[in-house]
């Protein structure tokens, strides 16, 4: 049925339609309460949102963290109402087994209110129910990749004959803008790259933005490109025609070797005499005339506010209700009888269930012996990561497109290449799609994986807003980042980061870790995977930096407070010299100089900034004596931030520039970043400071 039409059938039963309007009403009263919001795609996408809720998720409402649910994603994150409105007449429960609802007729009301449940996108996390926090535009399909995949990786590592404990489908409803969006085609070239048969796309095909009809600026074929992608393609008419969608849906439940794309055709702001189909529909709200028009044409009482008439919530009771929870019991008796064939299988299952690491996960971690020539962080991060997954089976991730360079791979015996026809594979290739890597990752993280994206630290900025969502979501991804300074070399600015460290330290929530040396980079990673509900970004070297002996320098442990005494004197220090990653090695070596000139100096090795600002003051006071105010502060990056470190009167050696092509020694020179120049600074700070 690929590029047709479905064919309509009979019409709708009252109780059907019923429901559907409520759920559009309740979405124009609450936005009109707020006087802000969108009505207008909720009361255009009513009937598509209940017919799959209804008819067709499997989804549990009294336990709407069942593993093996289906996913529902809404894209367009805008229409909110459509979510709320389906979650609180689903009496979708606000915890598992409970019999608080997750979303109330009063949480309606306040859409859109300081601490409601009803934000003005759907929030992750602060909404059960919500499956993944939208709004900016193309996030939510490309999360929805990252589901699908999850659910395969699942069922292939997890299920057994005639037990299939995961198996969930991804829906997704999405929009014009979500699909001018650049991340959402990157996703949607890599779903029908790997044939993700379980997932489902809505194209809510309304023609509709901000600024007017579609035809302003998108004006391409989207069905024909989506079947370049590999997709299945059906068409829905008419919204309205929820028979037609039904048939749409049971096509893509009988269809295994590829995604689905169901683009329907919808009128925003349905029923609204003079705003339906317009602009005008799309992001206010509708004003009490339209609002009293619009409920007459569904021959709705027009003074009633927020009313959920008889019938209503017992029809989505007998629906979904009673669907899922059949089907939520089902699978209970698969998992018990998957748990007593099996020890070894059950405890791998309570694992990922209960969301904790197996015991002795980090047993192999490597100690890296002292090395004056030492190696580049990127190739120890990729021996601990390598060590850490082999006792660790639900972490995967990959590269885009950059493996070799970030030493992101895991090589060892089993570990395997995620594709269409090997779904438990653990190395997963993006191909150069940065954007949709955060993206898909974050949505491996929403489907209980420890999942990790790499690349260049400099391409971190074309994914920013995963990494942003995913701090915002509180999601344990994390992503390697090598290459992480000027010391690139040759390839040039470019490719040389300089700002990129600081925006990633500015995300709240987010720990940002650029290592000094090997041992530090094993640090990180145990700082990673204990972290249960925040990202991680780790910034690499190319270049081989020393393994400092640990016997004679402070103890890589320290890496977990973030900052932390490398090196000391007897008695206070003249002058503190702060650095992190590839600079901590341009410390010592001053160090050592003023040491031998009799000069009380102390290191400071800072690999995150995020975790030393977590200590109590007590501990950073005494890694940063106040009275001490000589302080030299070293990083191959942006100076904006040191000064909290170094102090209004101490000296920031960095970039204020971008680089430039040049082998990384003439480059270290050029910019000052040499033993030499820091210790000129450190001894003008003596100086400075002298009493």
């Amino acid at each position: 049925m690929s590029g047709a039409d479905t064919p309509a059938k009979a019409a709708l039963a009252e109780i059907d339609t019923l429901s559907i309007n409520t759920i559009r009403t309740l979405a124009i009263d609450a936005v009109q309460k707020a006087n802000s919001g969108h009505a207008g795609a909720p009361m255009g996408l009513a009937p598509v949102a209940y017919t799959l809720w209804n008819h067709y998720l499997r989804y549990d409402p009294a336990h709407p963290h069942w593993p093996n649910r289906d996913r529902f994603v809404l894209s367009c994150g805008h229409a909110s109402m459509l979510l709320y409105g389906l979650l609180h007449l689903a009496n979708v429960a606000e915890s598992d087994g409970g019999n608080a609802p997750a979303v109330t007729l009063e949480d309606v009301k306040k859409f859109r209110q300081l601490d409601s449940r009803t934000p003005g996108h759907p929030e992750y996390h602060f909404t059960t129910g919500v499956e993944t926090t939208t709004g900016p535009l193309g996030q939510g399909v490309a999360n929805s990749v990252g589901m699908a995949m999850g659910s395969r990786y699942l069922g292939q590592h997890l299920n057994r004959p005639n037990l299939p404990l995961f198996d969930y489908n991804v829906y997704a409803i999405c929009s014009d803008g979500d699909l001018m969006e650049g991340v959402a085609s990157e996703a949607a070239s890599l779903a029908g790259h790997l044939r993700l048969g379980n997932l489902c796309w809505i194209y809510d095909d309304n023609t509709i933005t901000i600024e007017g009809h579609t035809e302003l600026a998108f004006g391409e074929e989207v069905a024909t490109r989506f079947l370049a992608y590999g997709w299945q393609v059906l068409r829905v008419a008419d919204a309205n025609d929820v028979h037609a969608l039904a048939g749409s849906i049971e096509t893509f439940l009988a269809t295994n070797d590829r995604p689905t794309l169901i683009i329907v055709k919808s009128v925003i702001g349905y029923g609204a005499p003079n705003k339906q189909g317009t602009a005008k529909a799309h992001s206010d709200a509708l004003g009490p005339d339209e609002v009293k028009g619009a409920k007459r044409a569904y021959g709705w009482p027009e003074d009633a506010q927020f009313l959920v008439p008889d019938g209503v919530q017992e029809n989505f009771r007998d629906g979904i209700g009673k669907r899922g929870a059949a089907l939520y019991d089902t699978w209970q008796g698969l998992l018990g009888k998957a748990k007593a064939a099996d020890a070894d299988h059950a405890e791998d299952l309570n694992a990922f269930l209960e969301g904790r690491l197996p015991e002795g996960w980090d047993k192999d971690i490597p100690v890296f012996e002292p090395d004056a020539k030492g190696l580049a962080t990127r190739e120890s991060s990729g021996k601990v990561l390598n060590a850490i997954a082999q006792h660790v089976p639900f972490l995967l991730g990959g590269s885009a497109d950059l493996a070799p360079s970030n030493k992101s791979n895991l090589t060892f015996e089993g570990a395997g290449s995620f594709g269409p026809f090997s779904p438990g594979g653990r190395n997963l290739h993006f191909g150069v799609r940065e954007h949709a890597m955060g993206s898909i990752v974050n949505g491996l993280g929403l489907s209980g994986l420890r999942a990790y994206g790499a690349t260049f630290l400099v391409f971190a900025d074309y994914m920013r807003p995963p990494i942003r969502l995913a701090a915002l979501m509180e999601l344990p991804v994390f992503h390697i980042f090598t290459h992480d300074s000027i010391g690139v070399g040759e390839d040039g600015p470019t490719h040389q980061p300089v700002e990129q460290l600081l925006s990633l330290r500015c995300i709240p929530g987010l720990i940002t870790l650029r290592p000094a040396d090997a041992n530090e980079v094993a640090e990180a990673y145990r700082v990673i995977f204990s972290s249960k509900n925040q990202p991680a970004v780790l910034a690499l070297s190319r270049q081989p930096l020393p393994t400092l002996d640990r016997t004679k320098f402070g103890a890589a442990s320290g890496t977990a407070k973030g900052g932390y005494v490398l090196a000391d004197s007897e008695g206070t220090p003249e002058v503190i010299l702060l650095g992190a990653g590839s600079e901590v090695q341009l410390c010592v070596g001053a160090y050592e100089a003023l040491k031998a000139e009799g000069v009380k100096a102390r290191v400071v090795s800072m690999p995150s900034w995020d975790l030393f600002e977590r200590q109590d003051q007590a501990y950073r006071d005494s890694v940063l004596p106040p009275a001490v105010k000589a302080r030299v502060a070293v990083e191959q990056g942006s100076v904006i931030g040191w000064d909290r470190y170094a102090g209004s009167e101490g000296t920031i050696i960095g970039m204020q520039t971008f680089g430039a092509s040049a082998p990384i020694k003439d480059l270290q020179t050029k910019f000052g970043f040499t033993p030499e120049k820091v210790l000129e600074a450190a001894k003008a700070q003596v100086a400075k400071h002298k009493k």
